[in-house]
């Protein structure tokens, strides 16, 4: 039997988006942050808080296994004679950074060679000191396509499993107040379901539109709106042919999605399948988190050292 070689799979974008000028531009006119790379003894980690520091984005702080910072540095042929080492190996990397960032001595957190939810256990309890007791944490992904500077705020692809409607308005607060500092003086956001008619069947549309009535008046400087099917959020002319009337149609700066599952698929669609660069970043604590990843692109990378750039130094409109 002849076996015939697959093709690509047919929905991967050929191309890719560079990190969006605007974005750069504004960052770089911003006081550069003092960024603490929680075990960065690896080499993409360095690489990535080098490339931040090149672009003027980061002064880095390197936490980790001092032995192995200095020799992937030396591997990589970057000169860290200049900057500030910390060693605290494993899982005491997040602890010193936590500390950092309560004394003032960093302005933001970058995860390095570390697990996820060991960097974020070292982080976001209470007992680390940079949350306050009623303030809950989201992720926000900052995407932009090809050929396009305008971006798509996205909650939450990264963080929150199964956020509860209470977490789901602070992620869209943060958002909003992110949005602000991108520049948008009235950011518009849609509230994800299936479905733009609540229906008590589908929870998270009668989720959505608790959400949407709390905004109007907990955020006066947005347009919000929910729930929201993706086409009525991406599309004018969706939104006419089914009579949905919202400034929000079209339009939207920012999704709010119901869980990490429909937040996730919906960003590594757009990243794999239309090409688009998303740098993202924890709010919420008292500076902001970097998760970095393995496979991603230095120019998300760069996206998103500038969004954090832009989280700690940027004003609102």
């Amino acid at each position: 039997m002849q076996v015939h070689p697959r093709e690509p799979f047919p929905f991967l974008s050929p191309v890719s988006a560079d990190a969006p000028k605007r974005l750069l531009a504004q960052a770089r006119s911003l006081p550069c942050p003092r960024v603490a790379l929680v075990n960065a003894g690896a080499v993409n980690p360095l690489e990535g808080i080098r490339e931040a520091a090149e672009a003027g984005l980061a002064e880095p702080i390197l936490i980790g296994d001092e032995a192995k910072i200095r020799q992937t540095a030396d591997e990589i042929g970057y000169d860290i004679s200049g900057l500030r080492l910390i060693h605290a190996p494993h899982a005491a990397a997040a602890d010193k950074a936590a500390e950092l960032a309560r004394t003032g001595d960093a302005d933001a957190i970058m995860k390095g060679q570390i697990h996820t939810s060991t960097f974020l256990k070292g982080l976001l309890p209470r007992a680390a000191g940079l949350r306050d007791e009623n303030t809950r944490c989201g992720h926000v992904f900052h995407i932009t396509a090809p050929g396009s500077d305008r971006p798509l705020l996205l909650t939450d692809g990264a963080l929150n499993v199964d956020p509860t409607v209470e977490t789901r308005q602070e992620c869209l607060s943060h958002a909003v107040h992110l949005a602000r500092k991108l520049g948008i003086s009235r950011p518009k956001a849609g509230i994800l379901s299936a479905t733009e008619d609540p229906i008590p069947s589908l929870l998270n549309s009668m989720e959505a539109a608790q959400i949407a009535e709390w905004a109007r008046t907990a955020l006066p400087m947005a347009d919000v709106s929910g729930p929201m099917a993706l086409d009525l959020i991406f599309s004018a002319e969706a939104a006419a042919v089914k009579g949905y009337v919202s400034p929000v149609a079209g339009d939207a700066d920012i999704i709010v999605t119901p869980n990490i599952t429909t937040g996730n698929a919906l960003f590594k669609l757009m990243v794999l399948g239309m090409g688009c660069c998303a740098g993202g970043l924890v709010l919420g604590a008292k500076v902001p988190i970097l998760l970095t990843s393995r496979a991603q692109e230095a120019a998300a990378r760069i996206a998103s050292a500038a969004l954090g750039v832009i989280a700690c130094g940027g004003h609102e409109e």
